[in-house]
């Protein structure tokens, strides 16, 4: 997938742990640790909403768009 959740990155900065990220969030340790580690399919906007508030950061700090090669090798593109 060519979108990267670099939560992990914003928490270190943050010094915040995971525990207390899913408290101040109202998410499930397994939901949280699913964004974390990059494995997550979608999030919801209202979730995205609450983790850049408790972490006093832009969606664009956590989503990163990266291009990938399965991308290049769509018809478009050749």
């Amino acid at each position: 997938m060519a979108i990267i959740i670099n939560l992990d990155v914003m928490m270190a900065k943050r010094k915040v742990g995971l525990t207390e990220l899913a408290k101040e969030v109202d998410i499930t340790l397994a939901n949280l640790s699913i964004l974390k580690n990059n494995k997550a399919k979608a999030v919801r906007l209202s979730t995205l909403d609450a983790i850049c508030k408790a972490l006093q950061c832009q969606p664009g700090d956590i989503l990163e768009y990266v291009e990938t090669e399965e991308a290049d090798e769509t018809p478009e593109n050749k």
